[in-house]
């Protein structure tokens, strides 16, 4: 009896510490690396709706105790992120990742096509945006912007009705909170990168533009 009583004992200790850690290693990936987000409005129609639960990757980890943050990785053309409005940073928007720093972004038509020209590409490539429904085509066009170091061009799926970088201007690095790393509800659109978009492309002459 005296040995199940200490096997018990042990047990319980054991249950106990392994709580410990699994709710300090919770609260570290909640401050340091992820954080969880709920989408509030349109602007991202199709591809998410109101109500969506996301988890964030966030940006930048700052390290405890310390003035130091590292970035984590440097956000790609077609993801999908959520940022601090540069002109109010307490609010959040959810976008999608078009212009990449030294590009030069040029969104023409009715129907927007958005030509990116860059070291890479000089004649500039057209993207391929199968996201869109043609009913969300909209919004302000006519514009070309090229960006700076550190400069991001974001854009809402739901063109009619977002504000975003045609209207707002260049998004800083520093406002990006992070990328939508998983979609947890609605249960039946679970996933890993959820709205993540990696194109096709097709060129055309800048003189054109």
């Amino acid at each position: 009896m005296d040995e199940q009583r200490v096997r018990g004992q042990e047990s319980y200790l054991s249950l106990v510490l392994y709580t410990i850690v699994a709710l300090a290693l919770a609260f570290l990936i909640r401050i340091f690396l992820a954080a969880p987000y709920v989408v509030d409005g349109t602007s991202m129609l199709p591809t998410f709706q109101n109500y969506n639960y996301l988890i964030v990757q966030k940006e930048t980890a700052c390290l405890p105790f310390v003035s130091t943050c590292i970035y984590l990785g440097a956000p790609q053309r077609g993801d999908v992120i959520v940022l601090d409005l540069p002109e109010e940073t307490s609010r959040a928007l959810i976008k999608r990742v078009i212009g990449l720093p030294g590009d030069t972004v040029v969104i023409s038509g009715s129907q927007p096509t958005i030509t990116i020209i860059n070291a890479q590409n000089p004649q500039g490539f057209v993207l391929n945006e199968p996201y869109i429904d043609p009913a969300n085509y909209g919004g302000p066009t006519d514009i070309r912007v090229t960006l700076g170091s550190d400069q991001y061009y974001v854009l809402g799926d739901n063109r009619g009705v977002s504000a975003d970088s045609r209207t707002w201007g260049i998004l800083p690095r520093q406002d990006i909170v992070g990328r939508v790393l998983i979609r947890l509800y609605p249960f039946n659109e679970l996933g890993v990168l959820p709205g993540e978009e990696r194109y096709t492309t097709s060129t055309q002459s800048a003189q054109s533009l």
